[in-house]
């Protein structure tokens, strides 16, 4: 049995979103089929379209997916149709980092996320000429109004939460959140300059709020976004075209901050974040680079102590971190629906343009 659903379709590199109709196959084993309320829309959709990744064409993007649960494999355990769910990235749950707790390092994530790998039967979709559309990225492809998933990658949520803001708690939110409370745990009291005040880099500014910190530094060229990072908990802002940012966050800081992590995947700005850092301090890297792979480092400021970190996914176990995150948000402390804005399917390019432009921080797909 299959469903018709609509679905915005890249049919090549750098090619338009396409709203068409595809046709989804029914779940099987531990997979369910999910009608979607909203899709968040991330950095990663843009570069992955423009083909800075090897992903398949055509392809059905989106990672950030939020809905209802419409029907379950026969392998199925913890999940209903009715459930209100979360969809986040996939993981094998068997590699040694998966064992170990962190599925975000899964040794086959660039398989499952990337080339839809976790689908072990008939592909999940087919244009109407019966061709097959790539529609498992990072387990859900959620630029559609339906889609099929592993159960593995699926968070159940209280019935009473907001969809439409919640979605993009599954990639960019829970990245930047999770990089400060997961992966770099500053400590009470302690300083941090977070560079690029996008959906990530304002994520881990409200974490940085919330772990304490009595300084927390936001780097970035908008003036709307350094404002609303002000607003958000930031103490300090650095707009690098009216300052010096490594001497100026030295300044602030009295002589380099404790942590510094960069969203932006700009080598230019990699470098300033960890020229940025004061003797033992540690840098957190999040994110995929479209401006170059490759960064120079000065190797003595490295050796007093310095930590490099790569972060994927904010080290984050989804069915324990979004519900914390979601936690933090009704109480206050996490007010993220400040960052959304939402858009319909067919505004799908329109939404990207907004995100690249810096006009909007995170658009949001509502179905």
């Amino acid at each position: 049995m299959t469903i018709e659903i609509r679905a915005a379709v890249v049919r090549e590199p750098r090619g338009p979103f396409v709203t068409e109709t595809l046709r989804l196959r029914a779940p099987e084993a531990d997979e369910v089929v999910v009608r979607l309320v909203a899709s968040g829309v991330c950095h990663t959709d843009a570069i992955v379209r423009n083909g800075h990744y090897p992903v398949p064409f055509p392809v059905v993007l989106g990672h950030e997916g939020a809905g209802i649960v419409e029907a379950v494999g026969p392998d199925v355990q913890g999940l209903a149709p009715g459930d209100h769910v979360i969809l986040s990235f996939v993981s094998c749950g068997v590699c040694s980092t998966c064992a170990a707790g962190r599925p975000a390092l899964c040794q086959s994530a660039f398989e499952l996320n990337f080339l839809g790998s976790w689908q072990q039967g008939a592909p999940a979709a087919h244009d109407v000429n019966g061709d097959e559309m790539g529609a498992g990225f990072f387990g859900q492809s959620s630029f559609a109004d339906h889609l099929l998933a592993p159960a593995s990658c699926v968070v159940k949520v209280d019935d009473d939460l907001d969809l439409t803001l919640a979605a993009p708690l599954g990639c960019g939110i829970q990245t930047g959140a999770g990089a400060v409370l997961n992966s770099l745990r500053p400590p009470a009291g302690s300083t941090i300059a977070v560079f690029g005040a996008g959906a990530v880099g304002l994520s881990a500014i409200m974490a940085a709020v919330i772990a304490g910190c009595s300084t927390i530094v936001a780097v970035d060229l908008q003036e709307s976004r350094l404002q609303l990072a002000l607003e958000l908990g930031a103490t300090h802002v650095v707009d690098p075209t009216a300052a010096p940012v490594v001497e100026t966050v030295r300044a602030l800081t009295g002589g380099g901050v404790e942590f510094a992590l960069d969203t932006t995947g700009n080598p230019a700005v990699v470098r300033q974040a960890i020229e940025s850092l004061r003797i033992a301090g540690t840098f957190g890297l999040i994110g995929a680079s479209k401006t170059g792979t490759e960064v120079s480092l000065d190797l003595t400021h490295m050796l007093f102590g310095r930590t490099f970190r790569g972060i994927i996914e904010g080290d984050s176990v989804p069915r324990e971190f979004i519900p914390e995150l979601i936690r933090h948000h009704r109480s206050g402390r996490f007010p993220f629906d400040r960052l959304v804005q939402h858009f319909a399917l067919d505004e799908l390019e329109e939404a990207v343009s907004a995100s690249e432009r810096g006009t909007v921080v995170k658009p949001v797909i509502r179905f």
